[in-house]
C-alpha cells in the first residue's frame, strides 16, 4: 500500500489526567500515516481518487478540540477509528500522539503513544433450524450491516442442509458470509455472541437445534487459538454447509494453516 502522511500537526486541546491540563490546556503533536492506493489518483491527477490531507488534518483538529479525555492512549485510538469511519479509501492508518509539555518534573522531548488500525477481511458461516430460520437469519445479518464498523458486506445463497454430529434436529438452512471490520476478533466475537442471545440461541445440545448460529471462519490471514476463540475454525474444512456457501462469495480466499483455496477444500470434500 501507498502512504499519505500528516506529520506533527499541531493542536491545543484539553486531554489528561491532571485538572489543569484539562482546564488550561495545551500542545500536542499529531502524526498520522494514512495507506491507500495513490495508483490511480497518480496517473488521472485526479483528488477524488485520493485522500485529501487537508480534510484529514482539519477533522483531526477539530476532534481533538471538540473531545475530552483524559489518557493519549484513548486519543490515539479514537483518532484512529474515527479516521478509518470518515475517509473511505484510508484502510489502515498509524497514528502517534505526541504530549511535548507532559507534566513529570523531568526534562524530556516528548511523551508519545502510536496505535496502528485496520480494516480487516473477515468470513462469517451463519445457520438456523428453529422457529423460522430465513427470518432469523435475516436478523442476524441486518444487525451486523447496520453496524458502522462493519462494511463491505456479502451474503451467500441460502442453503438447505442436514444437521451435522447431533442428527435427531430438523434441517439447517446455511449461508455464508463476507465483510470488512474494525472490531478486533475478540471484540467481533462478542459482538456476534450478543446478537445470538438477542436472537434466543441457547446452548443446551453440542451441535444440537438453534434458532441462530455464527461462527467466525477467517480473520485475514490471522492464526489464533484460546480457550474461547480459534481461527481458523478447526473443522471449517470437514463441513460441506460451511464450504459450499463460503465458496460461492470468496473461492480464492486461503485457509492460512491448511495452505489451501475455498475451493480446492471443498472440491477435496466432494471427493471423499
Amino acid at each position: 500500500m501507498d502512504i499519505i502522511t500528516i506529520k506533527d500537526l499541531e493542536v491545543y486541546c484539553h486531554h489528561g489526567v491532571l485538572k489543569e491540563e484539562t482546564v488550561l490546556g495545551q500542545k500536542f503533536l499529531v502524526t498520522a500515516e494514512l495507506y491507500t492506493d495513490v495508483k490511480k489518483a497518480a496517473k488521472t491527477d485526479d483528488l477524488s481518487y485520493s485522500i485529501n490531507y487537508d480534510n484529514v488534518s482539519h477533522f483531526v483538529e477539530s476532534y481533538m478540540r471538540e473531545h475530552t479525555f483524559r489518557l493519549i492512549e484513548t486519543v490515539a485510538e479514537q483518532l484512529a477509528q474515527k479516521i478509518l469511519l470518515q475517509f473511505p479509501l484510508v484502510l489502515k492508518v498509524k497514528v502517534m500522539v505526541k504530549k511535548p509539555w507532559a507534566p513529570i518534573l523531568l526534562p524530556l522531548d516528548t511523551v508519545s503513544v502510536m496505535v496502528e488500525r485496520e480494516w480487516s477481511q473477515v468470513y462469517i458461516s451463519v445457520g438456523s433450524n428453529l422457529g423460522d430460520k430465513e427470518a432469523n437469519i435475516n436478523s442476524a445479518l441486518e444487525k451486523l450491516k447496520s453496524d458502522d464498523r462493519i462494511r463491505d458486506f456479502i451474503v451467500s445463497s441460502f442453503y438447505q442442509t442436514k444437521p451435522y454430529g447431533y442428527l435427531e434436529q430438523d434441517d439447517f438452512i446455511n449461508a455464508a458470509i463476507s465483510f470488512q471490520t474494525l472490531y478486533s476478533p475478540d471484540e467481533l466475537l462478542e459482538v456476534i455472541q450478543h446478537i445470538e442471545k438477542e436472537g434466543g440461541r441457547e446452548r443446551t445440545i453440542h451441535w444440537g437445534p438453534r434458532t441462530i448460529d455464527l461462527d467466525i471462519l477467517l480473520y485475514d490471514d490471522i492464526i489464533i487459538q484460546t480457550k474461547d476463540l480459534i481461527i481458523p475454525h478447526p473443522e471449517m474444512h470437514l463441513r460441506e454447509f460451511v464450504l459450499k456457501p463460503l465458496a460461492e462469495i470468496a473461492p480464492w480466499a486461503t485457509h492460512p494453516v491448511l495452505g489451501k483455496t475455498i475451493c480446492a477444500l471443498q472440491g477435496e470434500l466432494s471427493d471423499d
